[in-house]
């Protein structure tokens, strides 16, 4: 994803991974892997704990869709990194905890908060994401839903790969 100003540039497309509500850090990337910094290692453990298949079926580009209060818990940026480190290139809720919304930026992951395509889409539906105007199109089911697009500075920190790397340039 490259962006010039003015042009639209920051999409997704892929299979969604879909949970419920209250997914937490713990269950994102579990307590016991977090003695590494390496994103690979932590993309090995992600979500195994209630998906112990997600690693071997999360293909490049894929998208996260869950219920309420994705990303609860503690406030370790583990989490996300493991996310996307994964390949999922969106995390689609209803909401989402707080901490974690800011490190998702932080590390350049896209989340959007949509309940209405949170609560519709459902597992292996092929789902599109357009964050310049922050329409979810439902391939699979043929129809759309509307968040709310990313403001450009949140573009231009997730299209450099996080905050560290948008300060760097």
């Amino acid at each position: 994803m490259k962006y010039k100003k003015g042009q639209t540039y920051m999409k997704a497309h892929g299979t969604v991974h879909k949970y419920g509500d209250n997914v937490d850090t713990d269950v994102i990337i579990p307590a016991r892997y977090l003695n590494t910094a390496d994103h690979k290692e932590l993309a090995s453990h992600c979500m195994e704990d209630i998906d112990k298949d997600f690693v071997k079926n999360v293909k490049e580009g894929d998208i996260i869709v869950a219920n309420m209060n994705f990303g609860c818990g503690s406030s370790r940026e583990h989490a996300p990194i493991a996310i996307k480190a994964s390949g999922i290139s969106c995390v689609i809720a209803s909401t989402f905890a707080r901490i974690f919304y800011r490190n998702a930026i932080n590390i350049g992951l896209a989340i959007l908060e949509c309940d209405e395509a949170a609560k519709d889409i459902e597992n292996g539906n092929e789902v599109e994401v357009d964050f310049d105007t922050g329409v979810i199109t439902n391939v699979t089911k043929g129809c759309t839903y509307k968040a709310e697009p990313f403001p450009e500075f949140i573009k231009d920190i997730i299209n450099k790969g996080g905050l560290l790397n948008s300060l760097k340039k």
